[in-house]
């Protein structure tokens, strides 16, 4: 029997569709294994996929993370955070190369502030970083922040895997730093270093009780000149104060270091500080520690993507339309959506 033109205009669909799911395999597959080598190329390329909106894109990160999971969660995870001019950019630099001599591999994701134009990445850090940058074992990734609560991108976290994945040991997270909402980097991360400068109180800082509870380490920067005294002073008041705080459920007191990353002097007191805070965690609430990042990671991306679905939803937009026209109260508005979420999940069963 002749194959009727239908069937054969649907044989034809059915090889164009296998064809483009092959060669878009072969796509992402190659950006994986280039990336398991080593490859800094083929982690940029594999971490700008992952900040991209396009669903081609979305697919091609899911996959990639799919196939080198096994390979990650073997890092140091630094969040470091401070206020503009405090230092952060210089003292990454000094960190950095003093960690690549010491034989480790180093990955810096660095989140600018948003341009509110473009989105785009407004101080580009590699510029900043230019010693650091050349270095074969370094990966300098600068990222908008896209205006995200916390200073850290939407897919950070994304990216600290697939750095992993490329073999890089030590990875640093540089959020934009403008005080407390800077600590989402907190639960992404295995230690949380707090820049602070000498001679600068708390309230020009922008500096709150809430975040240096939640830091691991203190550090005050730019110690040298006529700042050593004022560097003294400050690590006093901040070790008196911090010895305050209750007690941590991992019994670690943060310690305060003072540093000047320009006359690379200090850098290797706080390597060492860092070291025995990774040491002290192992032995006891680290696998807790990774843990939580994962459920905040699951909760925070659930809820961004949640966001972006219900803004495009006809009734989301009418009940927010009712709050804004005060026709309705915020909190019936929501059990509202979650009953005609919970019906429509009926309907589909």
């Amino acid at each position: 029997m002749v194959p009727s033109d239908a069937s054969k205009e649907n044989s034809r669909k059915h090889l164009v569709s296998a064809l483009r799911k092959h060669l878009l395999r072969d796509e992402w597959m190659e950006v994986a294994e280039e990336l398991l080598k080593g490859n800094r190329s083929a982690l940029s390329q594999a971490i700008t996929w992952s900040e991209s909106t396009l669903d081609k894109h979305r697919i091609f990160t899911q996959k990639i993370i799919e196939k080198v999971l096994p390979h990650t969660g073997r890092s140091f995870r630094l969040g470091m955070t401070g206020v503009p001019g405090v230092g952060k950019s210089t003292l990454i630099e000094a960190l950095g190369i003093r960690w690549i001599e010491k034989g480790h591999r180093v990955a810096v994701l660095a989140i600018d502030p948003s341009s509110p134009i473009t989105g785009g990445s407004i101080l580009g850090d590699k510029t900043r970083m230019e010693t650091l940058s050349m270095s074969s074992d370094a990966f300098i990734r600068p990222s908008a922040s896209s205006n995200e609560l916390g200073g850290v991108a939407a897919h950070t976290h994304e990216a600290i895997l697939l750095c992993e994945a490329a073999g890089f040991d030590r990875i640093i997270v540089e959020t934009v730093g403008v005080g407390q909402s800077e600590t989402a980097v907190h639960h992404m991360t295995d230690c949380f270093l707090l820049l602070m400068l000498a001679g600068a109180g708390d309230q020009l800082q922008g500096i709150k009780r809430g975040i240096m509870e939640m830091c691991d380490l203190l550090a005050i920067t730019k110690a040298d000149g006529d700042n050593q005294n004022k560097a003294k002073l400050a690590r006093a008041e901040y070790e008196n104060a911090l010895h305050l705080f209750p007690e941590r459920p991992d019994a670690w007191i943060p310690p305060v270091v003072t540093l000047s990353a320009l006359q690379k002097s200090g850098i290797d007191h706080l390597i060492e500080e860092l070291e025995r805070f990774e040491n002290w965690s192992k032995s006891r609430l680290w696998n807790d520690r990774r843990s939580k990042q994962l459920t905040w990671q699951f909760e925070t991306e659930w809820l961004r993507q949640l966001k972006i679905k219900m803004s495009k939803n006809a009734a989301f937009q009418e009940l927010e339309h009712k709050i804004l026209a005060q026709e309705i109260g915020v909190s019936e508005a929501v059990q509202l959506m979650l009953c005609s979420w919970i019906i429509d999940a009926d309907k589909t069963t």
